[in-house]
């Protein structure tokens, strides 16, 4: 590049000059929703650095981040050694995305993570969750030559089409058909599963072993009770770990919390990108594979164009090693079961919680109807107006007053989630549920600031 390019393009001076107009600029050219959403709530921040499980704002005031962007921050923002990682492979100057040789890199990182799963043997490297779902439910219809892929209620798996045919959500599904065959069977029922079985057409089941929308978790033993339905009936097991998996739940997969379950396919993303390029994977059988792939004509037959680059290898193999070396799953599974323990003791305290749930640092507060006169005519309110106002009433407060991003579980759901990085520790515990005991205290006593905030979100859900 030429010093009178570099001249022309300056980052740092594009961001200065124009950084204050970014709520602007998502109005005009992206989303339009965005911003007023934001807005409405109370959540257009500006944030301008973030370390670790913190943001800062221009006046230096800290922020908690109990959202991870969604979990993709599964070491936080900025890890040093994911950082030191992408310096390195861009001063490399790899000859990357050649199509047509065998770089090292997405070989040691498929290397890597099936350690972490001896029973699948091979691994097609994506760019996002969706496609990693997607990759599996082509190879799930090619290996068992059926079309049809059973999915539990309530499900998220992705917003593509394939991925979109079997999300549980009518929201998102909705004035997007016609999608791919699909039947969504209740998590936890067997019953079902094997009724739909029966029918001879279909090639697989796609589960969270944890579903985000509401950290629901399967019932003990259906996911080994359902592989054995499936493989009797020659249908998959496919396992969606994009949020769940890589150390989230306290184990590197969710289902191996459950002994025996060994699906046919996992899908992988999120946290494995260090948060920093888009990676998705999709382990799987060596048959499955070698079904898919049968023939040098098939050579290209599924592929991704930004597939396996070099840079979300980098960042993949940085992840693993800092999974390993900081002792990251260990952490998530003590910091969680401290986190809920400190909860679920609120439980008997506050009439408006009534459930506290999940599995290492996945944790899901459940709010409910109320027995006292007064709480319940004010819950009654938020209800005739919009399921899950009540949560979002929660929310806001945590990061306006106490500075702390959290996330509603999902459309018309009372449930927070809480999905952190996963190197928290005591400290954040102690910050969150401090500021979490005074914004329940604020809601059972009646605080004139929270329950107006109540009624105005009702006068917005009525406009709507």
């Amino acid at each position: 590049m030429t010093a009178e390019g570099t001249e022309r393009f300056d980052l740092a001076r594009l961001l200065a000059e124009r950084g204050g107009e970014r709520y602007d600029l998502h109005a005009r050219y992206l989303n339009h929703q965005l911003p007023r959403m934001l807005r409405t709530i109370g959540f257009d921040k500006v944030y301008e650095r973030a370390e670790g499980a913190y943001f800062w704002d221009a006046e230096g005031r800290d922020y908690l981040d109990m959202l991870a962007g969604f979990g993709v921050m599964g070491l936080g923002r900025h890890h040093p050694v994911v950082r030191k990682a992408l310096h390195d492979v861009l001063d490399a100057s790899l000859a990357d995305l050649t199509r047509f040789d065998c770089p090292p890199l997405p070989g040691l990182l498929a290397e890597r993570l099936l350690s972490y799963t001896p029973h699948l043997d091979r691994v097609f490297f994506g760019n996002s969750g969706t496609e990693a779902v997607e990759t599996a439910l082509k190879f799930a219809r090619y290996a068992t030559g059926r079309p049809r892929v059973l999915y539990c209620a309530h499900a998220f798996h992705g917003l593509t089409v394939g991925s979109l045919s079997v999300n549980g959500e009518d929201g998102f599904r909705d004035g997007f058909a016609p999608l791919l065959p699909d039947t969504p069977v209740p998590l936890g029922d067997l019953d079902a599963l094997e009724r739909e079985l029966r029918r001879g057409d279909v090639a697989g089941l796609i589960v969270e072993p944890i579903q985000g929308k509401g950290v629901h978790e399967a019932p003990p033993g259906f996911l080994r009770a359902a592989q054995e339905l499936l493989h009797r009936h020659k249908a998959l097991l496919i396992a969606d770990e994009v949020q769940t998996g890589i150390g989230r739940t306290g184990e590197f997969f969710a289902h191996q919390h459950e002994p025996g379950v060994e699906p046919d396919l996992v899908c992988v993303a999120k946290a494995l990108s260090g948060g920093y390029v888009p990676v998705g994977a999709t382990l799987g059988k060596d048959w499955i594979f070698k079904k898919v792939y049968s023939s040098m004509d098939r050579v290209l037959v599924h592929s991704a164009s930004f597939g396996s680059n070099a840079q979300a290898m980098a960042a993949g193999l940085a992840v693993l090693a800092v999974m390993e070396d900081e002792k990251v799953v260990a952490n998530a599974r003590a910091t969680g079961e401290l986190l809920r323990s400190r909860l679920a003791a609120l439980v008997g305290k506050y009439e408006l919680l009534h459930d506290v749930r999940g599995r290492g640092l996945m944790t899901g507060i459940e709010f409910g109807r109320p027995k006292s006169l007064g709480l319940r005519g004010r819950w009654t309110m938020l209800q005739a107006a919009r399921k899950g106002l009540f949560a979002q009433m929660v929310v806001v407060p945590l990061l306006q007053k106490h500075r702390i991003l959290t996330q509603v579980s999902g459309d018309q759901l009372e449930v927070i989630k809480l999905i952190p990085p996963l190197i928290i520790g005591e400290p954040e515990v102690d910050r969150f549920v401090t500021a979490f005991t005074a914004v329940m205290d604020d809601a059972h006593n009646g605080s004139a600031l929270m329950w107006d905030f109540g009624r105005n979100l009702v006068k917005q859900a009525v406009a709507r």
